[in-house]
């Protein structure tokens, strides 16, 4: 799977709006909650949350356009998957 690394806040904001199915990453400075927007995105996508070591620690799956969400636990990454997968909470991820 390849994946586009986001850092800068313009990028953040459009995520993938108005775009083809891809794979995201957010790189936030330091851990926070994350509130994340599907505007203008019309594909569902799962969403990983990642602290600091890059360890699963939530899942949003099947996030449906048009909707907001807000991560439970602080994430210092937040990875936008457009394709199946297999992830679990807990499980590290690496890029």
């Amino acid at each position: 799977m390849e994946y586009e690394i986001v850092e800068g806040a313009f990028g953040k904001a459009r995520g993938l709006m108005f775009s083809k199915k891809k794979n995201l990453i957010f790189v936030f400075h330091k851990e926070r909650r994350v509130g994340l927007h599907m505007f203008f995105v019309f594909f569902p996508i799962d969403v990983l949350f990642l602290d600091e070591d890059k360890k699963i620690i939530e899942i949003k799956k099947n996030f449906k356009p048009f909707r907001f969400y807000k991560s439970k636990k602080k994430a210092k990454y937040v990875v936008e998957i457009s394709e199946k997968n297999n992830f679990n909470v807990g499980e590290s991820f690496s890029f």
